[in-house]
């Protein structure tokens, strides 16, 4: 078997599905990391990766062969830092994914902090509100809002994101300031509604209802597809919203958004963080998800 820096030769290869972008990141020639993928398939008698004129994808062995090099690349990660307290420098590379809005505005914020402390670390951090597929592209830990869709995967719960009804001031003062569900009714109230498909059934005024939750319809003019968007509109006076505290605190702190129905909140967003295995965490992903933990627990019922 060739050395483990073949392995992450590989393993960088299929991860940016690109010869020559894993050879940039790596900062070695895109001559050797094909030469390395090639004699890696040649030593195992296996076919590791599908070479288009456009991109590389893992084959079925490829993708069996990538976990477990994935696997001992943690370990000997693990080996060398067995012995290692705290104060030890963290070192290596981290793929991680945050949700747009929660990247935005609470846990970029924060990474400064979390950068000090490991100034040693690269970190490479997605964005988006698709769920990314772990082990095709790579992702040490990723944070998911609702469901995680994947009984493959191993969800840590970190807690539920508490979610606040909220309007512009401009809004309040042109409709009034709703105390009830039957004002937003009788009031003429109408909300923004979010979907993240255009055109689908909006999902509603959500409410307390007993020990579960409820909707109420609502009118509204506008329907958007995107987290930014709905609370953009929020600002602009175009309706009700209800969106995560973590989002708008910093509008409600200002006053440019004003709480309403504080005792019926929509139920809360339960959080996770979700890694592929729960085998032989790295120490790199244990003491980021701690952190991410640390940073989101203001904000979590």
């Amino acid at each position: 078997m060739h050395s483990l820096e073949h392995l992450q030769i590989f393993l960088r290869v299929a991860e940016m599905r690109s010869f020559s972008r894993a050879a940039e990141s790596l900062g070695t020639q895109k001559g050797r990391t094909s030469t390395v993928v090639r004699q890696l398939e040649e030593e195992l008698g296996v076919r590791l990766l599908h070479r288009t004129t456009r991109t590389v994808q893992l084959t079925e062995d490829g993708r069996s062969f990538y976990q477990r090099a994935r696997d001992l690349l943690s370990d000997f990660d693990d080996m060398s830092t067995m012995f290692a307290g705290d104060d030890v420098a963290l070192r290596g590379r981290l793929r991680v994914d945050f949700p747009t809005e929660l990247a935005r505005s609470t846990l970029v914020p924060a990474l400064p902090g979390f950068m000090a402390l490991y100034p040693d670390l690269e970190l490479e951090l997605s964005s988006t509100d698709r769920q990314v597929d772990l082990v095709d592209e790579g992702f040490d830990c990723v944070l998911r809002i609702g469901p995680i869709g994947d009984d493959t995967l191993i969800a840590r719960p970190v807690g539920r994101l508490r979610m606040v009804n909220a309007a512009s001031p401009a809004y309040l003062a042109q409709h009034g300031t709703p105390l009830s569900l039957d004002d937003l009714r009788q009031q003429g109230h109408r909300t923004i509604h979010y979907s993240r498909t255009l055109g689908a059934r909006p999902y509603g005024w959500e409410h307390p209802d007993g020990d579960d939750y409820a909707t109420l319809p609502l009118p509204g003019a506008l329907q958007v597809n995107s987290v930014q968007t709905y609370e953009a509109a929020g600002l602009a006076g175009l309706g009700l919203i209800q969106a995560a505290h973590t989002g708008i605190h910093a509008h409600l702190e200002s006053g440019a958004l004003v709480e309403v129905l504080p005792d019926l909140r929509p139920e809360p967003l339960e959080v996770s963080l979700v890694v592929a295995h729960r085998r032989n965490l790295s120490r790199r992903v244990r003491l980021f998800m701690a952190w991410v933990e640390d940073v989101l627990a203001p904000y979590l019922d």
